[in-house]
């Protein structure tokens, strides 16, 4: 792997988990140093995040991690909708049946594992990250999977604003384990409608719990 692409990974993975935060000023120097690399591939990895939306220039400080807006949140989501119900809709048209039947078991249970001690463990992320997988693989969109995954990269970082909550992931591996039934059972409307509701409640918990 060429310089440029391990640093923009290392850097592309510290913004999207909040071990850089926004505003950090991302430095040539400093990075060059932590990162083993000159200043070159450091140069070429910045302009890849900025190009991304993940890091700005700023004045007087160079470029800084992208700051998150919450007044954006809505805009966020209107993208979303738009993308996430189409692919839902084709991937009801396409899927292999068992694939979304199995996923559906899952999530239908995932609600179980969720505990207040500490619900990011409980492997909930992890398949509603393998629904997304499904999706894209079943649409087999190219442009639409792209898409997709460029907006997921925002779609973290703004999650990371708000706490876990258990009740609402309870709720939200139920409306997941929706829409894998609806895929399943070739539902396209179906498949739309639980997408929207679910889209809907999350954007619901983000705004109540960031404001």
């Amino acid at each position: 792997m060429r310089a440029s692409e391990r640093a923009y990974a290392t850097l592309r993975s510290d913004i999207i988990n909040w071990r850089l935060t926004p505003g950090t000023v991302l430095g040539e120097v400093e990075l060059s140093e932590r990162l083993g690399v000159s200043r070159t591939p450091i140069r070429e990895a910045l302009a890849r995040l900025t190009a991304e939306g993940l890091a700005e220039p700023q004045s007087g400080r160079g470029v800084v991690v992208s700051a998150i807006s919450l007044e954006h949140l809505d805009e966020l989501f209107e993208l979303r909708t738009a993308l996430e119900c189409r692919a839902a809709e084709l991937a009801a048209q396409r899927c292999d049946k068992a694939v979304f039947l199995d996923l559906f078991h899952q999530l239908a249970n995932a609600g179980e594992l969720i505990t207040t001690e500490d619900p990011a463990r409980s492997g909930y992320y992890q398949l509603a990250d393998e629904l997304d997988a499904a999706i894209d693989a079943a649409v087999g969109n190219h442009y639409l999977n792209q898409a997709l995954k460029n907006l997921r990269v925002h779609l973290v970082r703004v999650r990371r604003l708000a706490k876990d909550n258990p009740a609402r992931l309870r709720d939200a591996a139920k409306e997941h384990a929706a829409i894998a039934l609806a895929i399943a059972n070739g539902n396209s409307a179906v498949a739309s409608a639980a997408t929207t509701l679910h889209l809907d409640n999350s954007l619901r918990h983000l705004l109540s719990t960031t404001s």
